[in-house]
């Protein structure tokens, strides 16, 4: 379960002495230090760190962190907005309990992720994981709603000893081979025993198409819990490498061309205890509102790539015919839809059947993507959007007439296309608030500078070893 209510000067009731109790057990466990944890607007993963001693202190008065990380970019530089940027004032980091974790590939470590209030007790408006809680439980509290997701993570997987930020794979083997598996077999034997130990479902873990790639799947949870997994996962997964003298790039694209790593979020939402999108009269099963919430979120792709795909990287892997869904269609099963229409296998349909939307990588923040597709979805289930006709094969196909009669139009083939639709998005700029959305634009805005008369290859180099 995840912690839903905002964290409070003093602790919430019951917060102090579970962290004091929580502290005494990890110590016992020979856990020295804690890793806050929160993602920025950049997509890059930000800690501070703590004795285990400090748990209970860290509960009650949170940690100080400068707000200027909300608008920082992946290279460090920073942007401004007219209130975030700046080098005054501080903000408090406050462990959710609930989803603390020892980390099994870091020994001696702990882990939890934060929600970050101003000094004076009040939501800051820049945290994307409150902002996600929100609209979670303003989807329960208005429509009855609730939801379940989960993130694929793809990673490749490199020689420790290249130089000059090189990436040399690790694995010899063909695209999803049994050689690669046997290649990195210790590797990835420590990498499923560590999630375990950390609570983590893995639903599989293979070799994927790309030199030196792997995908790990994990079972859904809540989003809030689902965008702390994704996390966890990515820092277990580096910990882990680095202890087999390996690295590893979570990148959109490890090099200018061929197929990149995704990060495909698998949302569906559910009303007392039953799934939306099985066992409805709809196409493959979808009930009304599962089409409509599914309508939705084609509308706002081309706006929601600005989040889902926010690197100058991620373009170099979002091109057709490579199954990252950059068309504004649908299918079921069909891989390279933007959004894929997952039934499950007869007999789990009722628990299995979700919708998987494609073009995500691990660039974009978990929380904010997670946030930005459920308001997309829930903008399509009010108004009662209607879903356009499947498609089946791959849509680059398509001749202009049959594009046009299926509402399949491309996605943005840059940043700037990316942050031009998401102004013009006012349902997802209200979502996220007008502090949030301007340093989401602000800091897309400041990558894409960033890349300014740069060719692919040192695109894609100055990205490789970001996220």
């Amino acid at each position: 379960m995840t912690t839903l209510a905002d964290p409070v000067p003093g602790g919430r009731p019951g917060d102090v002495e579970r962290a004091t109790a929580l502290s005494d057990e990890l110590s016992d466990r020979g856990v020295h230090g804690i890793v806050l944890s929160y993602v920025d607007t950049a997509g890059v993963g930000r800690v501070k760190t703590i004795p285990t001693a400090k748990l209970a202190s860290a509960a009650a008065w949170g940690v100080g962190m400068s707000p200027v990380f909300d608008t920082f970019l992946a290279n460090d530089s920073i942007v401004a907005t007219d209130v975030l940027g700046s080098p005054d004032g501080d903000l408090r980091l406050y462990p959710d309990l609930d989803r603390l974790a020892v980390l099994a590939g870091q020994p001696g470590w702990a882990w939890a992720p934060v929600d970050r209030i101003t000094q004076e007790g009040e939501r800051h408006p820049g945290c994307s994981r409150t902002v996600l809680r929100r609209i979670v439980a303003e989807a329960a509290e208005r429509h009855g709603l609730t939801f379940k997701a989960a993130v694929e993570i793809e990673w490749a997987v490199g020689q420790g000893a290249a130089a000059d930020g090189e990436f040399v794979p690790a694995t010899t083997g063909p695209a999803y081979s049994a050689t690669r598996q046997v290649e990195l077999s210790a590797y990835g034997v420590d990498l499923l025993a560590a999630l375990a130990a950390q609570d983590v479902d893995v639903e599989q873990l293979h070799p994927e198409y790309a030199a030196g790639q792997f995908e790990v799947s994990v079972g859904a949870l809540d989003p809030v819990a689902a965008a702390d997994r994704s996390v966890l996962v990515r820092q277990t997964i580096r910990a882990v490498a680095a202890r087999h003298g390996l690295v590893v790039s979570f990148a959109p694209a490890v090099f200018a061309q061929g197929v990149g790593n995704g990060g495909h979020v698998h949302l569906s939402a559910w009303r007392d205890g039953v799934n939306l999108h099985s066992g409805g009269d709809g196409r493959h099963g979808m009930t009304a509102g599962a089409e409509s919430f599914a309508a939705g979120i084609l509308d706002h792709l081309p706006a929601l790539t600005a989040v889902t795909a926010p690197s100058p990287a991620s373009y170099l892997r979002l091109k057709p015919s490579q199954w990252a869904g950059v068309f504004t269609a649908w299918g079921r099963e069909t891989r390279e839809a933007a959004v894929r229409i997952v039934t499950g296998t007869a007999g789990l349909h009722d628990r299995s059947a979700n919708l998987e939307v494609k073009p995500v990588d691990l660039a974009a923040n978990p929380y904010l993507a997670l946030a930005c597709l459920i308001a997309a979805g829930l903008d399509g289930l009010t108004s009662g959007t209607p879903l356009p006709e499947e498609i089946t094969g791959d849509p680059a196909r398509l001749d202009p007439a049959d594009a046009a009669a299926h509402g399949v139009r491309r996605l943005p083939t840059s940043l700037p296309e990316a942050v031009a639709e998401f102004r013009k998005d006012e349902r997802l700029r209200s979502a996220l608030g007008p502090v949030l959305a301007d340093a989401v634009i602000a800091v897309r805005q400041g990558e894409s500078a960033a890349v300014e008369g740069l060719d692919d290859e040192r695109v894609a180099a100055a990205y490789r070893w970001k996220y």
